[in-house]
């Protein structure tokens, strides 16, 4: 009887290693920061911007022990982007930030450690914030096309849960909100791109 007891425990141990063994997919949801850069272009429009917090909920489904395609959806409270025109205008508008994106990750094992690189493309919706934050009402909602990269670290707490640790950054041109060339009073045009830097740290389940 003992020793059919024993085999069980055994075989129940095997198959929980086992089915740990083949997780696939995972997900992660993060706490993220957006720290856009100042912009000084030709066209005589300067950009600044505060930071802004949110969060992105991840998917991740392994096609080799070390490499995965990656879905991820973000979004951030509100930051505000201040366009300076000829050292003469200044037009803040309030802004909130989505992501949808995809990307390849590549992941390096290293026993409780795994390191791993990102990139991808990426679509990112402004929206702006109509409120006394915003100092104009003629800004419109825009979609940027943008190269999502990144690299950060995961650290193995169980069998089933990791945190990881990520910097991200998108690269994509600086929008306008609909007030390009054909506005005569407040032209937000730089012809230039940003890099903004998403710094990420959340928690992932392994399914």
């Amino acid at each position: 009887m003992k020793k059919i007891v024993i085999v069980l425990c055994l075989l129940a141990g095997f198959a929980a290693a086992g089915s740990a063994q083949e997780s696939r997919q995972d997900f992660s949801i993060s706490g993220i920061g957006l720290i856009a850069p100042f912009v000084a272009s030709s066209t005589d429009v300067q950009v600044h911007s505060n930071y802004a917090t949110g969060a992105l909920a991840s998917y991740r489904f392994m096609l080799t022990p070390n490499s995965a395609l990656e879905a991820n959806y973000g979004i951030t409270y509100q930051n505000t982007y201040r366009y300076i025109v000829a050292n003469s205008l200044t037009v803040p508008i309030l802004t909130r930030t989505q992501e949808m994106s995809a990307a390849f990750v590549r992941s390096f094992v290293y026993r409780k450690f795994n390191p791993f690189l990102e990139a991808g493309p990426a679509g990112l919706i402004f929206l702006p914030i109509r409120n006394s934050g915003t100092g104009t009402y003629d800004a419109k909602q825009q979609t940027g096309v943008a190269v999502l990269y990144g690299g950060g670290i995961a650290y193995e707490i169980s069998p089933s849960f990791d945190i990881r640790a990520e910097y991200r950054a998108y690269v994509t041109k600086v929008p306008t909100f609909g007030l390009g060339s054909g506005n005569s009073t407040e032209n937000l045009t730089t012809n230039k791109w940003f890099n903004i830097f998403v710094p990420a740290v959340g928690v992932a389940y392994h399914f």
